[in-house]
């Protein structure tokens, strides 16, 4: 057999004892704590020193020598329900004064513009205008794009041709009528005569037949001549319809910007061809312009259309100041937020379309602290707080709630009106530990 290799498993083993099994002797012996306490510590004779207790450091304005004594005699607990410890420890803390602030609701966004058309063809034709080149400014109305009319102006000049025709021949066409109406009349006048003349035997029965037959005659000369008028009238009303898409073809031959904006691109190449659905050009209006964000469910209570909103534009730290226009009733799908638009003016175009913003809006007071963020902490529940000196002068979690994140700290709310938040050592101790504050003028 080997030796080294057993002598080698032997020592392993020895070292894993003393630094798993005999832990606090070995660190109480690091210390430099002297062997008869080590070997105490290691007969379970004496109380071993936790390693927590070693490492905690010395609060703000306390000697090594003092931290050291304290470390020495002040075993740290295990949660913030454990029992405190027997020396208390130094702390800075701050006198803090709740005051009210404005509950705007900040929300990042973008800029947009209120309105954005791609003007497109409706008919085929070649551009004879010249073009406009993009970022021109135009006004409404304006002529974007014109396009070769072809036989356009030769198809309305038929079609009012047509109808020209068609109401020539009302004239004619209602002469037939009172025509067929007045036989019609004199047909009825002799049939009514001859059956006079036959009740008192003065005609005879042909007769009668006879005038009959022209009162039948007659009317359906009369259902001829009208239905002749209507023919007339068919034509009058198509020939209408023709004129009236001969005019609009010629119409869509010149594209006009809607509203006054800007040129977002070239309008169409001069000589180009464009299909119906082809674009022309794209124009956007800038002035007002929207900030466009979206609000957590969790706030959208506190918005209300009409408020004052402010931004802040993250290009070039530009400050503005619009109102609330718009506030969506569903919420999008996917990320539960609600869609706001605030209405900002823009009367020198300087705000572009897409720009990054902060967005504030004006919501209900509150009263809250302004304390270093540094201060937040988290109890062994993971929830958010800050500690702060108790009436006996030990320590106490509150939770508190994030209103707004500043450069000057953040706004709190959950603490009582007068509050002694502790800043500096609040990690090194937990509910119930005594303390020895020592306090800064807070700068809020």
């Amino acid at each position: 057999m080997r030796l080294l290799p057993l002598l080698t498993a032997v020592l392993v083993t020895a070292t894993l004892y003393a630094v798993i099994i005999q832990r606090d002797a070995l660190m109480a012996f690091a210390r430099g704590e002297g062997l008869d306490r080590s070997i105490a510590i290691a007969r379970g004779e004496a109380e071993p020193m936790t390693a927590e207790a070693a490492e905690v450091p010395a609060a703000a304005g306390e000697s090594p020598a003092d931290g050291e004594a304290a470390a020495a005699g002040t075993p740290a607990p295990a949660g913030e329900d454990a029992a405190p410890p027997h020396k208390p420890v130094r702390v800075v803390a701050i006198h803090s004064q709740a005051r009210e602030i404005d509950g705007a609701v900040i929300l990042r966004g973008q800029t947009e513009a209120v309105r954005q058309v791609e003007l497109r063809a409706e008919t085929s034709g070649r551009v004879i205008s010249d073009p406009l080149r993009k970022g021109a400014l135009v006004e409404a109305g304006e002529l974007l794009c014109e396009l070769d009319p072809g036989t356009s102006n030769a198809t309305l000049a038929e079609a009012q041709a047509r109808l020209a025709e068609a109401r020539a021949a009302v004239p004619t066409s209602q002469a037939r009528v009172e025509e067929a109406r007045a036989v019609l009349e004199e047909a009825q006048i002799n049939d009514n005569a001859a059956r006079k003349l036959s009740e008192g035997g003065y005609a005879s029965d042909t007769r009668v037949a006879s005038t009959k037959a022209a009162v039948r005659s007659a009317e359906a000369a009369v259902a001829s001549a009208e239905s002749g008028l209507s023919s007339t009238q068919a034509a009058i009303q198509a020939a209408e319809a023709n004129v009236a898409a001969a005019t609009s073809a010629i119409d869509k031959l010149a594209i006009h910007a809607p509203f006054g904006g800007l040129l977002e691109t070239d309008t169409a190449e001069l000589g180009s061809l464009l299909q119906p659905g082809n674009v022309c050009a794209t124009v956007i209006q800038l002035d007002p312009i929207k900030l466009v964000g979206f609000i957590p469910e969790t706030e959208i209570g506190r918005v209300q259309t009409g408020a004052r909103a402010g931004a802040r534009l993250a290009a070039d730290g530009r400050e503005v100041i619009g109102k609330v226009t718009f506030l969506s009733r569903s919420s999008d799908p996917q990320t539960r937020t609600f869609r706001v638009e605030v209405e900002v003016a823009n009367d020198d175009l300087s705000i572009r379309d897409g720009q990054t913003a902060e967005i504030g809006i004006e919501a209900e007071g509150a009263l809250a602290h302004l304390l270093p963020q540094s201060a937040l902490t988290l109890n062994d529940d993971g929830a958010l707080g800050v500690r702060t000196v108790a009436a006996d002068n030990t320590a106490a979690f509150v939770p508190v709630k994030l209103l707004r994140d500043t450069p000057q700290g953040v706004w709190l709310t959950g603490l009582e009106d007068k509050a002694d938040v502790i800043v500096i050592g609040q990690e090194f101790v937990v509910a119930g530990v005594p303390v020895v504050p020592s306090y800064q003028e807070a700068t809020q």
